[in-house]
């Protein structure tokens, strides 16, 4: 069994700087959501809205970003760009990007909506929209719920100085992290990317600790 991460991998005042800058972001990305009305539009058109990712779980760091899955039924692609369209009419929101997966395993519509605060910083919704009851319906809520769950407080502060570490323009999923720390045992950036190399070689898949 591979030895969890200890405080020692992290020196006190290192701690305390990663949670204060991490709290600081959770706290702007919660005034975004609340500000943007965003959920409050899907949930005016009758759907399930759920918030996900790495703000749910109390990991998100430098990235300005706020996952969303929403859930209805009978979901189609003039239904889900009529939601969109109304929230297009927010001058804050800058842009729009869409991927329709309504014909895959997925069953769903992914939304990007770029949305530029008064301060002039530009925050990323992922909102997912999702035709209730299919396969993926509560997945990822449960995902973070057991992160959460699992995750113990030495994991939590390497997990946010690995995000907060990571070089500009890297793409990598928060879910990479969170398997790479709690599951294996990582605990600085080399180790990282060492097990991003590995993992990426395999099949794609869903991790729930």
């Amino acid at each position: 069994m591979n030895q969890k991460p200890t405080a020692s991998h992290i020196r006190s005042d290192a701690r305390k700087e990663i949670n204060a800058l991490a709290l600081i972001n959770q706290t702007k990305a919660n005034e975004v959501l609340k500000q943007s009305g965003i959920a409050e539009i899907w949930k005016e058109a009758g759907c399930r809205v759920n918030l996900v990712g790495s703000l749910r779980m109390g990991l998100l760091a430098s990235h300005r970003d706020i996952d969303l899955h929403v859930y209805s039924s009978g979901i189609t692609a003039e239904s889900s760009f009529a939601i969109a369209a109304k929230i297009a009419k927010n001058p804050k929101v800058t842009e729009i990007r869409c991927i329709n997966g309504l014909h895959t395993d997925e069953h769903c519509i992914a939304w990007h909506v770029f949305y530029k605060c008064d301060d002039g910083e530009i925050w990323q919704f992922d909102i997912i929209h999702i035709e209730e009851g299919t396969e993926y319906d509560g997945y990822f809520e449960k995902m973070a719920d057991r992160i959460v769950e699992v995750m113990t407080p030495d994991q939590r502060d390497i997990i946010l100085r690995l995000k907060f570490e990571t070089p500009e323009g890297k793409d990598y999923h928060g879910v990479e992290y969170y398997e790479a720390v709690i599951a294996d045992s990582v605990t600085d950036m080399s180790g990282f990317e060492n097990w991003v190399s590995t993992h990426r070689k395999k099949s794609p898949y869903y991790w729930i600790p």
